[in-house]
């Protein structure tokens, strides 16, 4: 009797062991209309309907990884399929210690930016020493050696300690600094730098009244900004400075764009970069906060302009294709996202010359109003989104008239369509400073000013680039 307790107890243990698992889950999505259970983490695939949606399951992974066989490889988890932008570095150098801030990364699909890691090497490339400076955007390293150069990354990691996202490399080499009017010739001081320390150059003049000694003006030191990264093709990027157009050049065929800021007085400054494709659309500002040391060279590379957008029709006839089209990098990968009570997502590769277009099926969508936005990746960098494109989705098909329409009765900036920019303007910006949008107002922020759906410096900065008076 008690060998057959056993043999029951064993099998049904085993068939335990054989039938159920322990289950595991993951970060749930979910709407007004639906809510997508531990969507990374599933076994079988399957479908699931509802009176408002349908969901189409494919087959997963228990965990995180890869499974390979002879015939191909099978990566689980978004692992593998990161939405993360990549942080902007700039370095700038000091007195045995060199300033490191950095644009914050943010992330979709499932990823948590939880701390940035900033590695250093005396190399360029590497091998890199870690240092975890938790989840903020700024640290600074000290203990530095004057005159050697330093190289320096900055990783992202998410909250299961993954590595999601990796600057571009910045250098910078820490230098001495020496205090005029201490008592001490040293460090570099002479009499044309620094009289108060080591004299005067110019001598007493002799013969009858005699001569007195001369003073020199020590002129304060000034900076250099190098700004690198990508835009279009052959394009035009300009840079402002404060508000005001400091500097531009021509991208490359490649998109790639370098240019250098001379004669800066220390303090604190905005750059906003900006480029225009080969259709003259503008793209979003990038826009950055960057202290400048006197004397000192600060390099601001990895910068990454989101694509243009456009698209042909102000309404489109349901079922029938809106085409969605811009410039970015050659060869990179578009996403373009059209908002909905469902966000679609969908990808296009731009060419050679860095257009991408999709002829996107409206028969998905609802009537009424839609809006659509784009950003590119290249390797492990991502840009920002593009401004956001509105359009209708009704019983007839309107075709658009061409970008001059898309900024409404004016042109860029001028918001009582009067042909100028001046205080008027101004003044219908203020009032929306730091107030929520209406309906009205929030087309002529898309189509006038920066479309990020809210009113701030940006878009002053770009009102005192058009200013008219």
């Amino acid at each position: 009797m008690l060998n057959n307790k056993v043999a029951i107890f064993l099998s049904v243990f085993i068939f335990g062991l054989l039938f159920f698992v322990i289950p595991g889950f993951a970060t749930d999505y979910s709407s007004t209309s639906f809510i997508v259970r531990d969507p990374v983490i599933t076994i079988e695939g399957g479908l699931a309907t509802s009176n408002s949606f349908t969901y189409f399951s494919s087959t997963g992974h228990t965990v995180l990884g890869r499974s390979i066989s002879t015939s191909f490889n099978w990566y689980g988890g978004f692992l593998y399929f990161s939405d993360i932008s990549t942080p902007t570095l700039t370095a700038t150098a000091g007195n045995a210690q060199v300033s490191l801030s950095w644009t914050e990364s943010t992330s979709t699909f499932g990823y948590d930016v939880t701390s940035y890691e900033v590695g250093q090497s005396i190399v360029s490339g590497g091998s890199y020493t870690y240092t975890d400076v938790g989840n903020v955007l700024t640290a600074t390293r000290s203990s530095l050696t004057n005159g050697t150069p330093y190289y320096f990354i900055i990783r992202v990691i998410d909250n299961q300690g993954d590595v999601i996202a990796t600057s571009t490399e910045q250098t910078a080499t820490p230098v001495a600094t020496t205090s005029c009017g201490d008592g001490s010739c040293n460090g570099g001081e002479t009499c044309s730098t620094c009289p108060a320390d080591c004299g005067n150059c110019g001598g007493g003049g002799g013969g009858g009244g005699g001569g007195g000694g001369g003073g020199v003006i020590i002129p304060p030191p000034v900076a250099t900004v190098n700004f690198s990264g990508k835009a279009y093709p052959l394009s035009r990027v300009i840079i402002l400075k404060d508000g005001q157009m400091a500097i531009t050049t021509i991208a490359g065929p490649d998109a790639n764009f370098s240019a250098s800021l001379h004669g800066l007085s220390a303090g604190n400054y905005t750059f906003s970069v900006y480029s225009e494709d080969n259709e003259k659309n503008r793209s979003t500002l990038f826009t950055f906060p960057v202290y400048v040391s006197g004397g000192s060279t600060v390099s601001i590379s990895g910068i990454f302009l989101a694509p243009t957008i456009s698209v042909d029709k102000e309404q489109v006839k349901k079922g029938e294709n809106i085409a969605i089209f811009g410039q970015s990098v050659p060869n990179s990968e578009i996403t373009i996202a059209v908002n909905s009570e469902q966000e679609f997502f969908e990808f296009v590769e731009a060419d050679s010359d860095g257009a991408y277009l999709l002829d996107f099926d409206t028969a998905r969508l609802e009537l009424g109003g839609h809006d659509t936005k784009s950003k590119s990746a290249v390797g492990s960098q991502i840009s920002p989104y593009s401004r956001t494109v509105s359009f209708l989705v009704g019983d007839k098909t309107v075709i658009k008239e061409g970008e001059a329409e898309d900024v409404a009765c004016g042109g860029r900036a001028d918001l009582n369509c009067d042909k100028r920019v001046n205080l008027v303007d101004f003044s219908i910006a203020a009032y929306w400073y730091k107030r929520p949008l209406s309906e009205a107002f929030k087309i002529k922020e898309i189509n006038n000013l920066n479309g990020d759906g809210k009113i701030d410096l940006v878009d002053f900065s770009i009102m005192a680039y058009y200013w008219t008076g």
